[in-house]
This record gives structure tokens, C-alpha cells and sequence, in this order.
């Protein structure tokens, strides 16, 4: 019997966002999930995604609106109304406003969902009401401060063309678990071109476990290892200097700045040895179609963007970037012109309003980050799950138990945040409404319709958020405004086809012309060249590359650096709650150096203390040789009842924010080891 299908995007953080095609045994029911035949997805998607039905179907669905009937924290609620709960809510904003003036209400939002309409209109009410901002610094503004430094586009060579490289470098990522295509597309490199795979990462994934060559370097030195590497093609002749005159700023500083930035420096401070460097650097200046892939994994670290500057030189020294299948990408998404006025309410008059920076919540609700504001007294939050995914999450706890905290979430399962709180609304999944989706790991346009009517009383993001609108008083047309309308108008304005045009289409390519994406007609600089001495806006940055020495360094007391790297199984806390997803994971796991478990007396499948100043968690232990000595990996970010002692891997991490321009450092982390009972 033939299973009807629907065609459909995948809405998570992921750099795929891939087509898919959704088996519907029934009216209301999903089951299997498969990829579309769009190129790059090319039929292959990840395998929680595939089941994507636990999620939607999960018996623990949050299906009617709730509110708050023992203490925060607790997770006890009773039914209510959706009228009960949007005008609670209403009211409980109306009259914190009232008191406090409306920057005391915080609007805090991220990546649940990639959608636009769905993602956009709590920043179009903050807009309107002139609520507190918001920085998103959670995953990626220290990348994008770091590429832009040099590149200044948020673009790169497409993910197509790794398929035509001599060399590709995977610096900072695992793509076998967190964008599964480029697999593929670096076994279609090695079987064509004979290409090698070099990986740079502080532990042995899925993808090390592939390369040719895995460079374990100590986190937070990647910028020291770049700058040995460009000494060496500087040294031995494998500098492209007809390419350094004619695309980049300052080539000669760079290279009287690099000569005492010499593989034995860096061997030092990255735990390499200078054979490593060496081979390394004689491979990547030997190879003109090199293909860098950079990461977001070292860059959330205190000195992740210099990092992440650094190595973006590369390939400006080989002139890889002149090359088919050369040259580099950190993020496609820059090459969608999408118009944003209506989604995000820019034609809205702005009042100077204070912006929180998201990854300090802790700090923010208990009142030492501020800026000139009062304290925030209510706050709906969506898309996200602060209370385990955000650093320091005994602080942010803390933050959320607070009395004089009004606190509605809307959420499809109930999170550790949701538990916090006073109102929680059901949110439908992306099987049950409409998205236009851009992508950060490729350059294919995309359009959802619903694949299933909402379940139980589940509504959408943008239905809420016009609904309190109307409530609240805010006037914008995009209150007004069905999905399906926004998703017309957004494409109108950024002159790209129809709705109907584009779900008949599937995906339409937004890639750029060979010598705008390669940069052979520029950077995105006013002078149109690479810039080696960058513009930080911040002196403390580093003038040229650099080994920025700004990290958690280890002491005595703290002698190993902890790294919260993702799994294949979950995505941030998202599928934690899906039983084959967490039977895949095992259980909370740290990964230790064999040599530093004999010092300490850690046993394989033990329990491991790891503590700091913060406090400390317990994790059973994995004996490996597979992880650079001194460093502690737990993957992903498990749910906090999941670890022994009930205190989740985030209340280890920090709050400090990266420079120049913020972002969170998760794996930036000093901490202690020791055998627990």
C-alpha cells in the first residue's frame, strides 16, 4: 500500500535546514521522515530527524495551556483556557509596564526554530511595546564577529564544491553528527580527487576518527596553531603573493609579524607536536584547491573570534580562495537577501531601549547586568530552553525562582525552563504550520505548509504573539497577518517568486556567481580586501592573527579544561525527550585521557567528579586515548535529572562574554577531576 507523503523543512539549529519528504499514515499522524532529492540533501538526513514522529506524537506533548499550581521549579500546573492564559499574560505585562516602565519586560527567543515568521514576531512585539532587546549571543555571534573581521561577508565558497577539492580542512566541527551531508561530499572528494581530510578538534569525533590527519590540539589555541602554520608557508615558499598583493591588506606586517610565530611556539601552547604543525602546514600549502570548513566549536571560547580570524587567513595566504573547489565557508547564510521589515516590525520608530545580552540570563535576573534598566520583572520566552542550555545555570535558576518574576513559556514539552513557570501555552512543531526557511550550510531557499492540523490545542508562534498583540495593544501589520500572508509579503518585498511558486519548486538556489563567492571581486570590505589587520572596535583584540591568551587558563586547583561538545543524538536539549534518541546517548558521559585516569585513579565506566568554583557534577567516565591530555569532553547538553547528582554540565560553564562582541564560552571552562562514590 503507497503511504502518502508531504514535502516539508527541517526547522533546527543545524547548518542543513534540509527538504524532506513526511510519510502520513493518517490525516493527523506523521510517520517516517526521509530527505527531499534537492541537491545537497540529496535523500540523506539525520536519524533523529528520520523519526521525527517520537517528537510530534511524544505521549508528553504539552497540548492545552497551563498555569502554575505548586512552587517554581516544581512542574505542578492545571488546565486552563487559551483566553485564561493570553489575558493573564497580558495583564501581567500591562502592569509590570506599569510599575517599572516597559524595559522590565524581556522578550527572550532563539533557535527552536530557523523559521522566519515563526522565529520573528517576538521581535516585533518587543519592538512595538518598546521592550527590553536582546543580544543573540548564544551560539554565533563571536564566529561571525571573528569571519567578518577578515572576510567581511557573511558568505563563503558553497558546500557543493568540497566535492572538487585536493584538501579539506574541518576545523571546529563534526559534521558526521551536526550536518551529515558534507560526509558525503568528502567521500565523493577522496573518491574523485584522492583528497585528504584533516580535522582540527580537541577529541577524537566521528569525523577525527575519518581524517587522515587529526591535529588534537588543547582548546582555545587553535589562532596559535593558524599562526604557525602561515610561518611555515610564509618560510617555505608556499605563499601566494601575487594573491596577497592584489586581494589582501597588509601582507608584508603579517609576515615580519609571523616570524616568531614558528611551529616550536605553537607546539607550546597547542599540546602539538612540530611534526604535526609541519606536516600540516606542508600539506594545506602543497594543495591551491584547499577547502576549509570552519566551525562553530572553537569559537565559543573567550578568545573565539581572534581564533576563528586567524584561521580564516588561511587561505588568503594560499590564494585557495582563486580555485574551484578552494577557499573557505563559516556561514552561507549571508547570501539570502530576504527583506526583514515585516517580519522583525523595522519600519516600527525605536525608542532607545537597553539590550540584554542572552547569555548572560543569569546575571541579567539576578540583577548584576542591567545596563541603566530595572530589573526584569516578566518576560515569555520561545525557542528555547535557558535553564539548561544557558552558562551558569545554577544562576539562571536562580534567576527564574524569583517571586517577582512573571514568567510564561511556550514550548511543545515541557522543559526544565517551562517547569519555572507561571503560564505555559502549547506550541505547535513544523508539521503543524508554515515557514519560509533560509540556511546557514547551504544556499537553497525553502517554503513548509503544514503536513498535520495542530494537535490538542497547540498554536503556532506567530498566532500567539499576534493574539497578545491584540490584547496588549501593539499595532503592526504583521499582527494582522496569517502565516501563509507574511510568508507572501516577505518574499513580494525581497522581489524572489511566489508562495505557490516556491513549495511548486521545492527550493530555489541563492548561491552566488563563482567570483562573488570566491571573493575575486572582493571582500565585503569598503577597499574590497581581505583584512589581516582588522577593525575589532576593541583594542584589546589582537592587531594581527595572534594567540589571544584571554581563556580559563588551568591552575593547580583547576588543572583540566572542560568542552561541551554536541552529540549525533540530540540537538542542544532538543530530542532529549525522544526515548530512541536517549538510548542512543547512553547516559551522561566524560570523556578522560587513559594517562590522566591512571594519575587519578578515574576507572572506565565509574563515576567522575568535575567541579570549579561553581560547584561540581558527576558523570560516569570513559577511559580513552581519543582526547588531548588535560581536557574533559561531555557531549551534549543532557536534561539535569539525567546526571546523578540532578546538576546538568551547564552549571560548570561561564556567563563571561566573548569578545569584541559577546557570545557564550562554553568550552572555556577550568575545572577539577576526581573519583566519585
Amino acid at each position: 500500500m503507497t503511504v502518502e507523503t508531504a514535502p516539508s523543512v527541517c526547522p533546527h539549529d543545524c547548518p542543513s535546514a534540509c527538504g524532506l519528504v513526511v510519510e502520513r499514515p493518517a490525516p493527523d499522524r506523521i510517520g517516517r521522515v526521509h530527505g527531499a532529492a534537492m541537491p545537497y540533501v540529496e535523500g540523506v538526513i539525520c536519524a533523529k530527524v528520520a523519526r521525527y514522529a517520537e517528537r510530534v506524537h511524544h505521549p508528553d506533548r504539552v497540548l492545552h495551556p497551563l498555569r502554575r499550581a505548586g512552587a517554581k521549579g516544581e512542574g505542578r500546573f492545571v488546565r486552563i483556557s487559551w483566553d485564561e492564559a493570553l489575558d493573564e499574560i497580558a495583564e501581567r505585562f500591562k502592569a509590570a509596564s506599569a510599575r517599572l516602565g516597559p524595559e522590565t519586560v524581556w522578550p527572550y527567543f532563539y533557535a527552536g526554530t530557523m523559521g522566519h515568521v515563526q522565529q520573528s514576531g517576538i521581535n516585533r512585539l518587543r519592538r512595538v511595546m518598546g521592550w527590553s532587546g536582546q543580544l543573540k549571543t548564544i551560539c554565533s555571534s563571536a564566529a561571525s564577529a571573528g569571519w567578518g573581521a577578515g572576510v567581511g561577508s557573511k558568505w563563503g565558497v558553497p558546500p557543493g564544491e568540497m566535492a572538487q577539492s585536493g584538501l579539506i580542512v574541518v576545523w571546529g566541527a563534526n559534521p558526521a553528527a551536526t550536518q551529515v551531508q558534507l560526509m558525503g561530499l568528502i567521500k565523493q572528494a577522496r573518491t574523485a580527487n584522492g583528497a585528504k581530510l584533516v580535522v582540527v578538534d580537541p577529541y577524537r569525533t566521528a569525523t577525527a576518527a575519518k581524517a587522515d590527519q587529526h591535529l588534537m590540539l588543547r582548546p582555545g589555541t587553535d589562532g596559535a596553531l593558524a599562526c604557525a602554520v602561515m610561518h611555515a608557508l610564509f618560510r617555505d615558499g608556499l605563499a601566494d603573493r601575487d594573491y596577497l598583493a592584489r586581494y589582501t591588506d597588509c601582507p608584508e606586517r603579517l609576515e615580519r609579524h609571523l616570524q616568531s610565530r614558528t611551529p616550536e611556539w605553537a607546539a607550546a601552547i597547542t599540546g602539538l607536536t612540530v611534526a604535526e604543525i609541519e606536516a600540516f602546514a606542508a600539506l594545506y600549502g602543497g594543495v591551491k584547491n584547499s577547502y576549509l570548513r570552519v566551525g562553530y566549536g572553537f569559537a565559543r571560547s573567550r578568545n573565539g573570534a581572534a581564533n576563528i580570524h586567524a584561521v580564516s587567513c588561511l587561505p588568503a595566504i594560499t590564494g585557495a580562495w582563486r580555485h574551484k573547489g578552494g577557499g573557505a565557508v563559516q556561514s552561507t547564510g549571508g547570501v539570502f537577501d530576504l527583506g526583514r521589515t515585516l517580519l522583525d516590525g523595522l519600519d516600527v520608530p525605536q525608542a532607545k531601549t537597553r539590550v540584554l545580552d542572552m547569555s548572560r540570563i543569569g546575571p541579567v535576573l539576578t540583577g548584576d547586568d542591567l545596563g541603566d534598566g530595572p530589573p526584569v520583572t516578566a518576560m515569555l520566552v520561545q525557542n528555547s530552553n535557558p535553564a539548561t542550555v544557558a552558562p551558569d545555570s545554577g544562576l539562571v535558576r536562580r534567576g527564574l525562582m524569583r517571586d517577582d518574576l512573571f514568567l510564561a513559556v511556550h514550548e511543545q514539552v515541557m522543559t526544565a525552563t517551562a517547569r519555572f513557570a507561571d503560564i505555559v501555552l502549547p506550541a505547535t512543531t513544523s508539521m503543524e504550520h508554515a515557514d519560509l526557511y533560509t540556511s546557514y550550510g547551504h544556499t537553497f531557499l525553502q517554503m513548509a505548509k503544514p503536513v498535520i492540523a495542530p494537535l490538542g490545542e497547540a498554536r503556532s508562534n506567530h498566532r500567539v504573539i499576534a493574539e497578545l498583540a491584540r490584547r496588549l495593544g501593539a499595532v503592526h501589520p504583521g499582527f494582522e497577518m496569517d502565516e501563509a500572508e507574511m510568508i507572501e509579503q516577505v518574499l513580494a518585498a525581497s522581489d524572489l517568486p511566489t508562495a505557490d511558486e516556491l513549495h511548486a519548486m521545492g527550493w530555489l538556489n541563492c548561491a552566488k556567481v563563482f567570483d562573488d563567492a570566491h571573493f575575486l571581486s572582493g571582500f565585503g570590505h569598503p577597499d574590497g580586501r581581505f583584512r589581516f589587520a582588522p577593525d575589532w572596535g576593541d583594542a584589546a583584540m589582537p592587531e594581527l592573527p595572534d594567540h589571544f591568551a584571554v581563556t580559563d587558563e588551568t591552575d593547580a586547583g583547576h588543572p583540566f579544561r572542560l568542552i561541551t561538545p554536541p552529540s549525533r543524538h540530540f540537538l542542544n536539549t532538543t530530542f532529549t525527550e525522544t526515548p530512541t534518541s536517549r538510548a542512543g546517548a547512553v547516559r551522561p558521559t566524560a570523556l578522560v585521557h587513559a594517562e590522566d585516569c591512571a594519575r587519578l585513579g578515574l576507572v572506565d565506566g565509574g563515576l567522575v567528579r568535575i567541579g570549579n568554583a561553581k560547584g561540581s557534577v558527576v558523570a560516569h567516565l570513559q577511559v580513552t586515548s581519543g582526547i588531548a591530555r588535560g581536557v574533559v569532553a561531555v557531549e551534549s547538553i543532557w536534561p539535569d535529572e539525567c546526571f546523578v547528582e540532578g546538576r546538568g554540565i551547564n552549571h560548570l560553564t561561564s556567563a563571561d562574554a566573548a569578545k569584541p562582541a559577546g557570545g557564550a564560552v562554553f568550552h572555556d571552562t577550568k575545572v577539577w577531576l576526581e573519583p566519585a562514590s
